[in-house]
């Protein structure tokens, strides 16, 4: 990359994961402080947990589809100022009624799509996935540090107080979009980062994907039901006051995220992703089952949670990179958005039933809820095919004598291209490739930046 490239990457990831950073902040601490606002009961404490997950599932495809035609800025920061009103709502409410519209009313500030797009207008093909992986790599340590951040924080000044920090989060993001991140010269349409509505039927009738997303709303189900009780078990049945609670989730998530890096590379590099993959989810069901009898005690129940988030690390990580594998040529922006759409959904799902199944049956429902589901998605990923090992590659066409058809026939005949579609409107070929085959010598002579 160069320095342009690697400024808007760096000043993108960062305003994702200030943004993220806001929303999981909650996650560990609303069951445990939101018992005081007026009105709450665990049903309606779930639907605050998840609320987020809603508006954004309804939203973040429009966004994306209104920043094509309006632009990627504008669009974004609306983004934020909703977030940030929504934030500031969640702060000044007195009862739950209140932190659920501002939960949904963050969640409406749906940009992630944008924020995508946006980066790929300020990136050269070759450079794209390098840069979409940093931006990965930020929410996942906003979702870690938000674990560890949320306790302290709410210990320190409240829930008021939290989601005031969460606004704050979001004004400075939006200084980083005002002045920071550069504005794209030039505005194109993306099918490797946002949704193409033709495509939309052709990706829901593709089983692979459909498991995929199946996977991903059960993981993200499980994570807001299981923080729903979580929490409270560990104050109420584990004797852990609220306030000491971020040790635990620091020290579940540091040695969980060891404990899974090997796994990373043996999916990836012995070709063995599907076993790996497998057997997280096996991993998932069985850390749910294990907090039916160790909730009561501390020590067994940091063990449990240590195994879920492992499995909940390795799943999220190892997700996306099936995405990218298994979506068709020039489709993989609209799987993603299925996909998005689908995790948000069980994110809003999730809390809900969690809410509304530990306020009926308890601790143990809960749990019994989050294995039965996880399970159910256990029978769904034995079954999928073995995915293939190729990795998307976008080449831009601009600035090629040749017809576009031409130079698509052409990159079709190099060695370790396995799949090519070119799209005229964009003036890019989207590539599937096997990297242990590529020629990458033969990609150069046809004039394509290789990196």
């Amino acid at each position: 990359m160069d320095r342009a490239e690697l400024k808007a990457t760096a000043s993108l990831a960062s305003v994702f994961a200030f943004r993220m950073l806001g929303l999981f902040m909650v996650l560990p601490v609303l069951a445990v402080y939101g018992g005081d606002l007026k009105g709450a009961t665990p049903a309606l404490i779930g639907v605050a947990i998840g609320g987020y997950g809603l508006t954004q599932a309804l939203l973040q495809i429009p966004f994306g589809m209104i920043s094509d035609r309006v632009g990627r800025k504008p669009v974004i920061i609306a983004g934020l100022i909703i977030f940030a009103a929504g934030s500031l709502l969640a702060a000044g409410a007195e009862s739950i009624y209140g932190v659920i519209a501002g939960r949904c009313l963050q969640g409406a500030g749906a940009i992630a799509s944008t924020i995508l797009a946006l980066l790929s207008d300020l990136t050269r093909e070759q450079n794209r996935t390098k840069a979409m992986a940093t931006v990965g790599m930020s929410i996942g340590l906003s979702f870690c540090v938000a674990m560890v951040v949320g306790p302290l924080i709410t210990d320190w000044f409240g829930l008021t107080g939290l989601f005031m920090v969460t606004a704050l989060l979001s004004l400075v993001a939006l200084g980083i979009i005002l002045w920071v991140v550069p504005t794209p010269r030039v505005l194109r349409s993306h099918s490797d980062t946002l949704t193409v509505t033709s495509q939309v039927w052709a990706t829901l009738g593709n089983r692979q994907l459909l498991r995929l997303d199946f996977g991903i709303f059960v993981l993200h189900g499980v994570l807001m039901a299981l923080f729903v009780a979580v929490p409270l078990a560990l104050q109420g049945e584990a004797g852990l006051p609220r306030e000491q609670h971020w040790w635990v989730y620091l020290l579940c998530l540091l040695t969980a995220f060891v404990a899974m890096v090997p796994f990373i590379i043996i999916g990836e590099k012995k070709r063995k992703l599907k076993s790996v993959f497998v057997g997280a989810v096996a991993l998932l069901t069985l850390s749910e089952l294990s907090l039916l009898w160790s909730h009561t005690s501390l020590w067994p129940m940091i063990g449990s949670l240590f195994l879920f988030f492992m499995a909940f690390n390795l799943l999220e990580a190892t997700l996306p990179s099936l995405i990218s594998k298994l979506a068709p040529a020039g489709n993989k922006g609209t799987a993603m958005g299925v996909y998005s759409t689908s995790q948000f959904l069980g994110a809003a799902l999730g809390g809900m039933a969690g809410g509304v199944i530990f306020q009926s049956y308890g601790f143990d429902g809960v749990f019994v809820l989050a294995a039965i589901g996880s399970a159910l998605w256990l029978v769904f990923s034995a079954t999928m095919d073995q995915p293939p090992y190729l990795s998307s590659m976008v080449v831009g066409l601009d600035g090629m004598d040749d017809d576009p058809d031409s130079i698509g026939a052409a990159l079709a005949k190099v060695l370790g291209v396995v799949e090519v579609v070119v799209i005229r409107d964009e003036s890019a070929a989207y590539l599937k490739v096997d990297n242990e085959q590529l020629d990458t010598e033969a990609l150069v002579a046809l004039g394509v930046a290789v990196e």
